[in-house]
């Protein structure tokens, strides 16, 4: 558990953090590109949501940073199945199919991207399909996308509130230098990884929860201001209960992108039964917080509080909307 000195000083850097600023990208590029969000899901989920039969298409896209391709190529390639599948996860999916998009100065600099792929397919069992390849340009860069199937949905506009909020990670990991990225996967067997996803659609289908993210680029903190923003409430995180490893500097563990993590907002009466399926399989899983009226995420210690954005004043995705029930 997290135990901080400093709230203020928290608070601050986590206002002022690379990761939640870079997510407000995704609201110029939702205006510029007039996105209607006529689907299951208005546009800023986790996932495209499309209606086909008695359950959903899922769309997922992810594309990486050039230094993140550049500094660490493998693990890059094994990220671009990985977090993919996760914001599959997240909607209470299960993935079908992967392709990708690589660019590379010759076919030696693209090989360790496509190990990483090749290895992720392999052990998440998620077949690679087909995709685009470019070994003739003058930087690597990544692209991959993954289709996934669900039964039933979870999503970033159903939180409500007097929900609580749980944040599930795995913390049998390591950081992966210098980026914070929580590495728990690539040396876990492939029966643990393929089970531990199978969690979110499992808990989605037996009604425990209808809202969830995946813990993103934006750590805790932010992953928590979309959820908040698309569901058009506040939310309060005691950082005192947050799951983390020990030994590890709060305010990076909060901007931390975990190999498995997620937000869920739960109904008081199901949180139980939800940390408990997760500690069944070994994750770190607890109550972190409220989903209260408003639109302010805050950061708390239990003795003060800090606001980190206020969505009234300055909205985030810009994706805010409503949905109507399941």
């Amino acid at each position: 558990m997290l135990t901080p000195s400093s709230l203020p000083a928290i608070a601050e850097t986590l206002r002022a953090g690379r990761g939640l600023a870079a997510k407000a990208d995704i609201g110029l590029a939702v205006q510029r590109l007039g996105l209607s969000g006529k689907c299951a899901v208005p546009v800023g989920d986790d996932c495209a949501a499309i209606p086909d039969g008695d359950g959903y298409l899922l769309f997922a896209i992810e594309g990486f940073m050039n230094e993140f391709v550049a500094g660490d190529p493998w693990f890059a390639g094994w990220c671009g199945v990985m977090v993919n599948l996760s914001d599959i996860a997240a909607m209470g999916g299960r993935a079908i199919a992967v392709v990708d998009a690589i660019w590379a100065d010759g076919e030696a600099n693209a090989a360790a991207v496509m190990d990483g792929l090749r290895a992720a397919s392999d052990r998440f069992g998620v077949p690679l399909v087909g995709g685009h390849t470019n070994i003739r340009t003058d930087r690597g860069q990544l692209s991959v996308a993954v289709l996934g199937r669900a039964k039933r949905l979870l999503t970033s506009f159903d939180a409500r509130p007097g929900d609580r909020l749980i944040a599930a990670t795995d913390l049998r990991g390591r950081y992966r230098e210098p980026f914070s990225n929580w590495e728990a996967a690539t040396e876990a067997p492939a029966e643990r990884l393929r089970a531990d996803l199978e969690l979110l659609p499992q808990i989605a289908e037996a009604g425990l929860c209808r809202a969830a993210k995946d813990i993103s680029q934006g750590g805790i903190v932010g992953t928590a201001a979309m959820l908040a923003e698309c569901s058009g409430v506040g939310i309060i995180i005691d950082v005192r209960n947050v799951p983390a490893p020990e030994g590890v500097e709060a305010t990076r563990w909060l901007t931390t992108f975990p190999s498995f993590g997620y937000l869920l907002s739960v109904t008081p009466s199901d949180s139980a039964a939800v940390i408990a399926r997760f500690a069944e399989r070994g994750i770190a899983s607890a109550d972190i917080g409220g989903i209260v009226s408003g639109s302010r995420v805050s950061i708390t210690d239990g003795v003060s509080t800090e606001m980190i954005w206020d969505f009234s004043s300055r909205p985030l995705l810009n994706c805010a909307g409503t949905r109507d029930a399941a």
